[in-house]
């Protein structure tokens, strides 16, 4: 009866305001995103990725591991004395010595993570629920001894026992963690499912909860939000998704269907969204797919007849959002789609005049080509197609705007 009520109120939260000012993003690009496995970033490049982040205008970064020491712990001591207007946080073990490599990089916030799930327990840790808990409360009650910000994540929250879970949350919350990472590890809940646990570790415990949803599944975002609609305020992002096996919520990806979907404006600079998203791809060497939501390179390229003469009609039409909102620009292509509009548009924009009639007999002498070479024709075809044409129809002259 409990799960039925639940799922009745996450229908009725679908339409519940959310009030940005509740919800923050720590994103995790420069821990969660570099445990990508073959992915490195050169130090210079972590600080310049912070620098990026902190001016589109994430809460707080999670800038690596000082424990791991060497190159990761310099690099986080130079985040940390940036003064970037963001929180900078150090991700731990449940140990102490690993909070002291923290406080050693002069960051302000640190998480402390431990495995919560029974097959963690027993065959990662080998340990006892009762040894992580007081590993908790242990490790929670040093921190706050430095006056940082605790975070206490659960690591594989989703496989977790509820009712351990519960205890979990309760020992950070009482020896004075600051917000409980949920974190869904394997990708494997859904939204329904989602919006019950956290809504249940709210109701129950009162403790700031905050999401951390890998994309194994597809459900990344989709998860992020439904824990946001259960009273989640914190969200962990990656640029482009970036992390392990299939990754974790798109922090550009979020911030836009917060924006869009859910009408949670959170005031971040998305028209730098394009550019941060191509230098972490750069640093990463993990290419960004051109059919990427949000910051994908085909997101406003038309070729198909029907939806190129909408958008340039009108781009609301096949548009929610401004390309340049994204820092992204709009084209039109020819291809094996493209009609008597498209064609006219191209030509147009490529300096030259074409009447109706010319591009009603270019449309199949276009599609075939395209055809033949299974893409899009690029610019320099697509003028000698048209200087072809107009020579085979026995015109010499083209027309077009500043030369022949």
């Amino acid at each position: 009866m409990r799960e039925i009520d639940l799922l009745t109120e996450f229908s009725q939260k679908a339409g519940t305001e959310i009030d940005p000012k509740n919800i923050k993003i720590d994103d995790t690009t420069l821990r969660d995103g570099e445990q990508t496995a073959g992915v490195v970033f050169a130090n210079d490049e972590k600080i310049h990725i912070a620098k990026m982040l902190d001016k589109v205008g994430v809460h707080q970064i999670e800038a690596g591991i000082p424990a791991m020491g060497g190159d990761e712990k310099e690099a986080i001591k130079k985040i940390a004395s940036l003064g970037l207007n963001c929180s900078v946080m150090g991700w731990n073990r449940a140990v102490k010595s690993d909070i002291d490599a923290s406080v050693e990089c002069g960051v302000d916030a640190v998480a402390v993570s431990i495995s919560s799930s029974d097959i963690h327990i027993e065959h990662k840790l080998r340990k006892s629920r009762e040894w992580v808990l007081e590993s908790v409360k242990t490790s929670v009650d040093y921190a706050k001894g430095f006056n940082l910000y605790v975070s206490v994540n659960a690591e594989d929250a989703s496989r977790s026992d509820m009712e351990f879970l519960l205890s979990f949350a309760r020992t950070a919350r009482d020896a004075g963690a600051d917000r409980l990472r949920y974190c869904d590890t394997l990708g494997i809940l859904d939204p329904f499912e989602t919006f019950m646990r956290v809504k249940n570790i709210i109701d129950i415990i009162g403790i700031d909860i905050e999401m951390h949803t890998h994309n194994d599944f597809g459900m990344a975002i989709a998860n992020a939000i439904a824990g946001i609609k259960a009273g989640a305020t914190y969200v962990n992002t990656t640029i482009n998704g970036l992390g392990e096996r299939a990754g974790n919520a798109a922090f550009e990806e979020l911030v836009m269907a917060l924006k869009y979907i859910e009408g949670v404006d959170m005031g971040f600079n998305t028209t730098l969204f394009r550019a941060l998203s191509e230098y972490v791809a750069g640093a990463s060497n993990r290419i960004i797919p051109t059919w990427k939501p949000i910051v994908g390179g085909n997101l406003f390229v038309y070729e198909s007849e029907s939806k190129a003469s909408g958008v340039l009609a009108n781009p609301e039409t096949y548009e929610l959002f401004k390309e340049k909102d994204v820092g992204l620009e709009r084209k039109v292509i020819l291809g094996k789609y493209s009609g008597v509009n498209t064609i006219i548009y191209k030509l147009n924009t490529l300096g030259f005049k074409i009447s109706r009639k010319e591009a009603e007999e270019l449309v199949e002498i276009i599609r075939n080509k395209a055809a033949s070479l299974k893409r899009a024709l690029f610019d320099s075809e697509i003028i000698d197609t048209y200087k072809s044409y107009k020579s085979k129809s026995g015109v010499t002259k083209v027309d077009k705007r500043g030369g022949k």
